[in-house]
């Protein structure tokens, strides 16, 4: 008999391997000493049993395959019982980036039109208040329920708990969540998971990192905690505001990281330059990976010198649609530093197997088939392509949008696959490594040729007193005026910066389109990443601005 594709299918033979296993540890209350005393723990047998008996209760409640069951609730114990019981139940969860612009999230909830709604009494209220997934008629409360109606977590587990194993027949083509992403680069959008996106995505990560079972992560992100069940792996949920890394206290992740001993560490750039910042080392930490944006060379090296010798600091490259596409360890990263500074784009690694990369040129209309494309050489730049495992293959409810991300392919086996279109621009280089160079959406086009963000903004983020700099066009595309917003850091001073950042651009070739450069207080960023720049926002600034100077 084939086992159900599903990502919960691994916990009960680990329930039964290693049953006082620690899976998941959560901060809990703080002690006298501002420190987290980490005291609310899910050993294996506990996490299996007890998602079981959620799945069974939230079946007998009406929340079972297929339904689209929102999912705000803060990382927590009840966090992960509940997307296993989801998982295990073939509910399909739906979430919400994190980083999401909150006006933007009552569309989200709308277009997902979910049949049923779990949150925490705040969540509640805000549904009721707000009118929030109206379309929701199964209501679960975790915590105390009051005017809103429905039922609690705590009585379905209640309800559930003589039921015994669960684990729905979920085949890979079933639809397995509906993740919106952040919207920083667009508009947000629900990427349909199929579970085996998922499954696909553990082997990926396992073979790209060599992930072995026993290891104590600390995903600074929780939703990547999901992974670490069938990776074998004991999750330490950090205390800290995963919405806002920026912010992280780097005393309470090192008092985490020193308590029990952590092997990896995930993290966001502006995490990582939260602890890179810190300057304390991380004696146990062997594996870093970041991920969500490019991370600053100098971020890469101030992390490596704060790890041991033979640690490994990844960053790999890819997209809520398909992830990891490839993969860069922070040593090659470190060598390519120079050609970054210079304008040669961002090295993100080498494709992991078996996914499929390539390059095509940039075209901003729909390519229905692969017949209809143009694949480019080595070198040149074009929008970077991914067909493999975790490839997804639609937005939920947005047809127009799946039209532009989507390409359909006959595959060398003669079965019809998706290719996935990043919407990023990049090329291969002599050595088969790939090289990020921006958002499609977001080059320059000018009379002269097209400007790549990712190929211009390094050249001027080593000037001293710059915080970082966003390339961005004003005008019609085709004639448009490359303008380089930029920002200081603090107590930086600002008078002779434009000279300075004008001669910078004269040096390089590619950038001495660049004429006009304009201090700004503080750019606009996903609150996440705090990395993704607000290009978009910034050129509608950047138009005003010369406007008003002419």
């Amino acid at each position: 008999m084939i086992p159900p594709c599903n990502i919960a299918a691994t916990l009960p033979e680990l329930a039964r391997t290693q049953p006082q296993q620690i899976a998941i540890r959560c901060p809990g209350r703080r002690g006298a000493d501002g420190m987290a005393r980490y005291d609310l723990t899910l050993t294996y047998a506990e996490l299996d049993q007890r998602s079981d008996a959620i799945a069974a209760g939230l079946a007998r409640y009406g929340i079972g395959r297929g339904t689209r069951t929102v999912v705000m609730v803060r990382p927590s114990r009840e966090f992960f019982l509940l997307m296993f019981a989801l998982f295990k139940a073939g509910a399909v969860p739906v979430l919400v980036d994190p980083g999401i612009d909150r006006r933007a999230l009552r569309q989200c909830l709308d277009e997902a039109e979910p049949e049923a709604f779990i949150g925490i009494p705040l969540a509640q209220l805000a549904r009721r208040l707000l009118g929030w997934a109206r379309s929701a008629t199964r209501i679960v409360t975790v915590g105390r329920r009051w005017a809103w109606g429905g039922t609690t977590l705590a009585k379905i587990e209640r309800e559930g708990s003589a039921a015994g194993s669960q684990l729905a027949d979920t085949a890979p083509d079933d639809v397995a969540a509906i993740l919106f992403t952040s919207g920083s680069t667009g508009v947000p959008k629900g990427v349909v998971y199929r579970h085996r996106h998922f499954v696909g995505q553990i082997e990926l990560l396992r073979n790209a990192f060599g992930m072995l079972p026993g290891g104590v992560d600390l995903p600074t992100f929780p939703p990547f905690a999901l992974f670490d069940p069938a990776l074998g792996l004991t999750s330490v949920i950090p205390d800290m505001d995963p919405t806002r890394p920026a912010q992280a206290d780097p005393r309470r992740l090192h008092d985490a990281i020193a308590r029990f001993g952590i092997t990896q560490l995930f993290g966001s750039p502006a995490l990582m330059r939260v602890l890179a910042d810190h300057g304390q080392p991380l004696p146990t930490v062997t594996r870093v990976t970041s991920a969500g944006a490019p991370v600053p060379p100098e971020v890469v090296a101030k992390m490596r010198a704060l790890l041991p010798e033979d640690a490994q600091f990844w960053t790999p490259y890819g997209a809520t649609e398909c992830l990891p596409v490839a993969v860069i360890e922070g040593r090659e990263l470190e060598r390519t530093r120079e050609a970054t500074e210079a304008g040669a784009g961002t090295c993100v690694g080498r494709v992991v197997p078996p996914n499929e990369v390539r390059i095509i040129a940039i075209d901003d209309a729909p390519i229905p088939q692969w017949e209809g494309v143009r694949e480019l050489p080595a070198g040149e730049v074009g929008e970077i392509t991914v067909a493999g495992p975790t490839a997804t293959d639609t937005y939920y409810h947005r047809d127009a949008a799946t039209a532009v991300a989507k390409i359909r392919e006959r595959s060398p086996e003669a079965a019809e696959r998706v290719v996935h279109r990043m919407g990023d621009v990049g090329y291969f280089d002599a050595e088969g490594r790939l090289w990020f160079c921006g958002r499609k959406t977001q080059r320059v086009e000018t009379a002269a040729g097209p400007m790549y963000t990712e190929q211009v903004e390094p050249v001027f983020n080593t000037v001293p007193g710059i915080r970082r700099t966003a390339l961005v066009g004003v005008g019609t595309p085709g004639a448009q005026q490359p303008v380089l917003c930029y920002e200081l850091l603090p107590g930086a001073q600002g008078e002779g910066m434009a000279q300075r950042l004008r001669e910078r651009a004269e040096a390089f070739p590619h950038t001495q389109a660049l004429t006009r450069f304009l201090v700004h207080p503080g750019f606009p960023v996903d609150i996440r990443h705090n990395a993704k720049i607000g290009r978009e926002q910034l050129a509608r600034w950047a138009t005003e601005q010369l406007e008003r100077n002419a």
